[in-house]
């Protein structure tokens, strides 16, 4: 009886995320799958849903509320940690639950994980704290401490339902992987389409995040990569028309964006030490310590030569 009730919950995820497909992208995953870090265009993720939204009743339904009010209020629960002027929904939509909102649910169960950016296995810790020093333009949290335990906790409850090993659906927009990006035309999807929002210097508004500027994702970020930010574009924005620029408009756009001034990252050309550079990120790089641009910071900060 239940796996039958499993696959017959799972049959009605699946339809349901049919009517979505649409909208269905690391880590997050923040970080792409390995094709995208070959400089393939990386097509979002359709998790199986969680319907369920209330928290469990005690201690561990009090961890999930905090883990997903740090992720709410990142800057002001964590002012030390974060430089930006992002949260963490800044991205991940609808609390994380969006597909193709970079959504969350499952990225529990991906983890531990081997990403090239990083040449070495990650755990759930170590992408969440990817994200508080490239997205967030921050530093790293405790990995032991309570903030860190809230957070993933948050994770662990949004995978309910996926097993771990479960495969993610993809649906490719192949264009985006291939058709070449142009500053100018991105220039005046901005000013039409982008600028009532985010303002038309890039500076954001409120919740309204800044997309470039001294309080925006810094150089390193995976939304630095206009490839991979064209896709969370496509399906996403304009907020209250999403799903209606083409992918040559979201491209143009997200170029645009991209090379606008913004924050830069000590130690990123030490990213993808093992090779193997996906054609749109924007610095050179080269072979270097295990961990990237986070080890390069860490040594630095600590005085380690």
């Amino acid at each position: 009886m239940q796996h039958e009730r499993r696959d017959g919950t799972r049959a009605i995820y699946a339809r349901l995320m049919l009517t979505t497909i649409a909208l269905a992208v690391a880590c997050g995953r923040g970080d792409a799958p390995a094709a995208a870090d070959r400089g393939a265009t990386a097509p979002p993720p359709n998790p199986i849903a969680t319907l369920d939204t209330t928290p469990p009743s005690g201690a561990l339904g009090a961890s999930v509320r905090r883990g997903r009010a740090l992720l709410t209020a990142t800057r002001d629960s964590l002012p030390s940690h974060v430089g930006s002027a992002l949260r963490c929904f800044s991205c991940h939509l609808d609390e994380g639950r969006r597909a193709g909102g970079l959504s969350l649910v499952g990225v529990y169960t991906r983890y531990p994980q081997y990403r090239l950016r990083r040449g070495r296995v990650d755990l759930i810790e170590d992408r969440v704290n990817d994200c508080f020093v490239r997205s967030l333009n921050g530093h790293a949290i405790s990995v032991g401490g309570d903030d860190m335990r809230d957070i993933v906790t948050y994770l662990w409850w949004l995978a309910r339902g996926v097993a771990v090993g479960d495969i993610v659906e993809w649906t490719a927009v192949p264009e985006l992987a291939t058709l070449p990006a142009d500053t100018l035309r991105g220039a005046r999807i901005f000013s039409e389409s982008c600028a009532r929002c985010h303002g038309a210097n890039g500076e954001g508004a409120g919740v309204v995040p800044p997309v470039w500027g001294a309080k925006s994702y810094n150089i390193g970020a995976g939304l630095a990569r206009y490839r991979m930010a064209a896709l969370f574009v496509l399906h996403n924005m304009p907020f209250d028309k999403p799903n209606t620029l083409t992918p040559q408009q979201a491209l143009d756009v997200s170029r645009y964006i991209d090379t606008r001034p913004r924050p830069d990252l000590a130690g990123k050309e030490y990213d993808w030490p093992t090779g193997d550079r996906p054609n749109d990120v924007p610095f050179p790089t080269h072979p270097g310590p295990t961990g990237g641009a986070d080890t390069a910071r860490t040594r630095a900060h600590s005085g380690a030569r």
